[in-house]
């Protein structure tokens, strides 16, 4: 299972900047109040918008895995064996989760891997609407396979996302005039079960679909169909994830706070937050394969967080910044300013305790003395040394610092993290009396854009916009 140090956020490794260790042991201040927050997350499980904590627990999780392995199954016996490519549309909550799966769990290269040498079809997640973006992965699917071998997985609760719609629409236009009637045989789409714009699309086009289960918003999606779908298309063990989903589980359900990380975690990034102005948290894998779990963990911090208004209405413009980073790279480019700039950091560092594929030892015989302290060593130790040599420097310095391992990179563990970060978000809620669940600041944006682009019912955003980003001659 994932283990977690935290003894770099105390003072006793940190001094002022780290937490008094008292006020964590049992009996202790924040032990107390973890304990009533465990008993109300324990009772308010599966309510409202925790549904996402009911994911890996039947009957949830059997429908879902059930779903998922019919569509998929429908897919292959149509393309005859696996599509060449699988694009997935999708923004936000329905692509940062399917983009840190495929990165953690399936190799670098699986794209560039001959077909009978990858699992699945090759993948590509297009997120943005940037048109260059889009063009090249709809050009390169044409000509590398064709959109006969091209399945495109359309993830939208609505359908009404300016982003995925537009997306989806010209797909759409593409496979109706090359695949004709055949053409509903290339979508398979991740929505509402029963209600919104895209699910009256699926429903008259014909198309394959699975659930964007009700109370699971998007950033707590990822251990449902919304991911799990393309994890299972490209040879992902999704039970895996859901029994390392279940175990964690059962690990933050404890009282105690000393047996539960998501409680302990919660504590420690908030007490720093709000009491010693560690309002950033850098996420520092030191294993390429969890960068993007770091880009997932961002959009899931920053967006429950980040709130204009707590549970009372007083305005506290709380949050912390999260941000990413890896190891050793970044230690190349940005611990100079973790070390020796503002002391507003908490920097959570992941380790690996086996890393595969190691090659050989590095060799000796190339006579540089100066490089004969590597010789007979390896890459891992190596990244082992540095991110060691990193944490002991970072103490020094009186930056707080944690570090999460994992005993390896699999899809149990991946689970593992997944429900530890989001369990640490919720209490992280409770702590800060906010509504970790939704995003209001998300709608004006949205609304902005629906006018911009000629939406009935909008235009009086577009004249809002106009007006309030008017020339002034502050130009260059």
């Amino acid at each position: 299972m994932l283990t977690i140090d935290y003894a770099n956020c105390l003072s006793s490794r940190v001094g002022p900047h780290g937490l008094d260790p008292d006020r964590l042991a049992d009996g202790g201040e924040l032990a107390k109040a973890a304990a009533a927050m465990t008993a109300k997350l324990n009772a308010s499980r599966g309510k409202g918008w925790e549904r996402w904590r009911e994911l890996h627990r039947d009957p949830m999780r059997a429908e879902h895995v059930q779903a998922v392995n019919d569509a998929a199954a429908k897919v292959r016996a149509h393309f005859k064996g696996e599509p060449e490519n699988l694009v997935v549309l999708g923004i936000g909550g329905s692509a940062l989760g399917n983009i840190a799966l495929q990165a953690a769990l399936n190799p670098a290269t699986h794209n560039l891997l001959p077909s009978g040498q990858r699992s699945g079809p090759r993948i590509f997640v297009i997120d943005n609407v940037d048109p260059a973006y889009f063009a090249s992965v709809m050009d390169f699917c044409k000509t590398n396979g064709g959109w006969d071998k091209t399945l495109f997985n359309v993830i939208s609760k609505s359908g009404e996302t300016a982003e995925t719609a537009s997306q989806f629409m010209i797909v759409r236009d593409i496979l109706n005039d090359a695949l004709g009637k055949n053409a509903k045989h290339h979508v398979v789409a991740v929505t509402d079960p029963a209600k919104g714009t895209m699910r009256q699309i699926c429903d008259f086009e014909g198309y394959t679909t699975m659930p964007v289960p009700d109370g699971v918003g998007g950033r707590f999606s990822v251990l449902s169909p919304v991911g799990l779908f393309s994890a299972a298309m490209t040879g992902i063990d999704i039970n895996a994830l859901l029994d390392g989903a279940a175990e964690m589980d059962q690990r933050c359900t404890k009282p105690e706070l000393g047996k539960n990380p998501a409680a302990m975690l919660a504590a420690l990034l908030v007490e720093l937050g709000t009491r010693n102005g560690k309002i950033n948290h850098v996420m520092m894998p030191y294993a390429n394969n969890l960068y993007l779990l770091a880009d997932w963990f961002r959009q899931l911090w920053a967006e429950s967080l980040g709130k204009r208004v707590d549970n009372t209405g007083a305005v506290v413009n709380t949050g912390f910044t999260p941000i990413k980073a890896l190891g050793t790279t970044d230690q190349h480019s940005q611990v100079q300013l973790y070390r020796e700039g503002p002391n507003d950091k908490v920097l959570g560092l992941l380790d690996v305790t086996e890393l595969s594929e190691d090659p050989a030892n590095i060799p000796s015989g190339l006579g540089v003395e100066t490089l004969t302290y590597l010789e007979g060593s390896s890459l891992a130790a190596l990244l082992a040394a540095e991110k060691r040599a990193t944490e002991y420097a970072l103490v020094e310095s009186q930056r707080p610092n944690f570090t999460i391992t994992f005993p390896r990179v699999d899809a149990h563990h991946v689970g593992e993290f997944i429900y530890l970060w989001e369990m640490v978000t919720a209490y992280a809620g409770l702590m800060l009396n906010i509504d970790a669940y939704d995003q209001p600041a998300v709608e004006l944006g949205k609304q902005a854009t629906f006018g911009l682009m000629g939406r009935k019912g909008y235009s009086e955003f577009k004249s809002k916009v106009d007006e309030g980003l008017a020339e002034t001659g502050y130009r260059m």
